[in-house]
């Protein structure tokens, strides 16, 4: 469980206590003249002092860019509100960007990054579960479009991604879950054992007062590592990368259908148990697969089933703009057994008849 892991240039740094150490990691990693922060404005009140004092008195005095809370945000305008903010501060190529908060920030800031001054160099500072062993680990930068997510982005590769499990404390019972959804993907997708340890772990995990160093530690390392082990073999999603996309294709449906009133990880959820079930329904996963996981996430309080109101043929047409559609077909990931995906011929992408896919919806 110790030291740092690499991806692409970029180190993977997981240790409790490591925001106070931010300055000196990042002056070690990504030195620059210029340092600004991109956080919301929920976790801007709550670690951007923190954040700042890091530094100490490194001069020019590190920037606080902050904007509204919500995937909601997670647009074009905001992007260009920040890099419009990084102009007027006269920021240059030495610059760099850290950013400080969960997924939508990393995405968002990541972006900012990848195309402020054709590229300047970010950090990842994750304070979420779900930023922690996903989003802030394999360069995928973006902002989301009326037609739906991360539809407008680029691969840019942090320098530093510094996950503190301790920032994990001030997260909502609900932000939890939500980052669970991912960590069970992880196990679902490569680790059975892993996924029986989460399993078997779910209370103390979620319902612990605040959950020990420890068991923090090992569900975000073991989450980064098997994130890190497919990214590495695939950078650009040409094939095994797809596998991370379990439950994502019908779990970004019901995102977008709902207009995000459904959290990523709730849909996520949702996504796995209903593609588990195509799986079975087109003889490629054992049957039980999806009950399985179905259970596990139930037992962590995630959702696995349709919201009220949203009816399968309106998740069918959602997919349909998934930016994995190609020459108009969707394209699944979908699992064999615990542990292992199917569709290793077809590069990792499976494509389904519509009639399975609303027979599968149906079941939930």
């Amino acid at each position: 469980m110790e030291g740092a892991l690499t991806l692409h240039g970029a180190s993977i740094e997981v240790a409790p206590g490591a925001l106070e150490t931010l300055g000196l990691r990042v002056g070690q990693r990504a030195p620059a003249h210029r340092v600004a922060l991109i956080a919301d404005q929920t976790v801007a009140q709550l670690y951007g002092a923190a954040a700042l004092a890091a530094f100490g008195a490194l001069t020019p005095t590190p920037l606080l860019l902050t904007f509204p809370t919500g995937e909601k945000h997670k647009t074009r305008q905001t992007w260009g509100t920040l890099s419009d903010q990084l102009v007027a501060a006269g920021c240059g190529r030495d610059t760099v960007i850290v950013a400080l908060g969960g997924g939508v920030t990393g995405d968002l800031a990541g972006f900012v990054a990848a195309t402020y001054l054709r590229g300047v160099p970010f950090v990842q500072v994750p304070t979420s579960l779900l930023a922690m062993i996903d989003s802030s680990i394999g360069g995928k930068t973006g902002v989301d479009t009326t037609a739906g997510k991360n539809l407008i982005g680029a691969f840019h590769h942090p320098t530093l991604v510094l996950a503190d499990p301790r920032l994990l404390s001030t997260l909502p019972p609900k932000e939890m879950r939500v980052g669970l959804a991912e960590a069970i993907k992880h196990g679902v997708i490569a680790d059975p054992v892993y996924f029986g340890w989460i399993a078997a772990n779910l209370r103390q995990i979620l319902h612990a007062d605040a959950p020990d160093d420890e068991m923090q530690l090992q569900l975000v390392r073991r989450s980064i590592e098997i994130k890190v082990s497919v990214v590495q073999k695939d950078e650009r999603e040409g094939g095994l990368r797809k596998i991370l996309n379990f439950g994502h294709t019908i779990g970004h449906a019901v995102e977008h259908v709902t207009g995000y009133g459904v959290s990523h990880g709730e849909a996520i959820a949702i996504g796995m148990v209903a593609e588990a079930i195509l799986a079975e329904r087109m003889h490629l996963a054992e049957r039980g697969l999806a009950d399985a996981i179905a259970t596990v996430c139930d037992a962590a309080g995630l959702p696995v089933r349709l919201p009220e109101g949203v009816s399968p043929m309106e998740i069918v047409t959602a997919t349909r703009t998934d930016k994995k559609a190609r020459e108009g077909h969707v394209e699944f990931a979908l699992p064999r057994a615990m542990g292992e995906m199917a569709g290793s011929e077809t590069r990792y992408g499976v494509r389904a008849p519509d009639a399975d896919i609303l027979r599968a919806l149906e079941h939930l």
